[in-house]
């Protein structure tokens, strides 16, 4: 597998390509914004995108949606419980000063433990809540593509419409299962991995303390 990270949009949101290397099939996750930046990426590596996955439904994580499914035709897939968050992104964005193309409906609604395959490449959704009700990570690979749950040093935030500090805090244990060596992509910032996050991320320290 082979992947690529474009920190694009005004917030500095992470959009990451995956794709199996023999097939050239793969996946964007969070394309938040410039997608022709996403797009000359997918053109140059002659990808075939199969599926546009959202971590989660804030506006700088969703914003070029909408152009890559006109582009690709790819299958958008959102968890289940981040629709209401999905369906509001367009006044959410607005409160931001930001302006949000009309969404396409989602073709697939994710659950804890589905998976997502494209070509050689398999991720499990592994549902992380806390930021977001419909937070998700994708593990598979080595690889685990946090959103916004966890970020190299920190978390995301839990104090927006639907946040809930418990819950992410149960969403970082579940993390915790992951092999150390495992690779966490994050949605902001750079790439860290979990061995390095357990041992030195306050929040997993906390975590430890109970």
């Amino acid at each position: 597998m082979i992947y690529k990270i474009l920190e694009v949009g005004p917030l500095g949101a992470n959009c990451i390509i995956a794709w199996d290397e023999g097939t050239k099939k793969g996946i964007v996750a969070d394309p938040g914004d410039e997608p022709d930046r996403i797009r000359e990426l997918i053109k140059t590596e002659q990808l075939q995108i199969s599926h546009i996955v959202c971590t989660h439904a804030h506006f700088d994580h969703i914003g070029a949606v909408s152009d890559l499914k006109a582009e690709t035709g790819a299958v958008i897939a959102v968890h289940e419980a981040e629709m209401e968050i999905y369906d509001g992104a367009r006044d959410q964005a607005a409160l931001w000063g930001y302006e949000l193309a009309d969404l396409p409906k989602p073709d697939l609604l994710l659950k804890d433990g589905d998976n997502i395959t494209s070509g050689g490449i398999t991720f499990k959704i592994i549902h992380t809540p806390g930021h977001s009700p419909g937070g998700i990570c994708l593990y598979g690979q080595g690889i685990v593509i946090t959103g916004d749950t966890l970020f190299a040093g920190s978390i995301g935030r839990a104090d927006f419409y639907g946040g809930d500090s418990a819950l992410i805090m149960e969403s970082l244990r579940k993390l915790a299962a992951l092999p150390g060596s495992t690779v966490v992509l994050p949605g902001h910032g750079p790439a860290t991995n979990m061995a390095r996050e357990i041992k030195t991320n306050v929040f997993y320290q906390e975590l430890r303390l109970k």
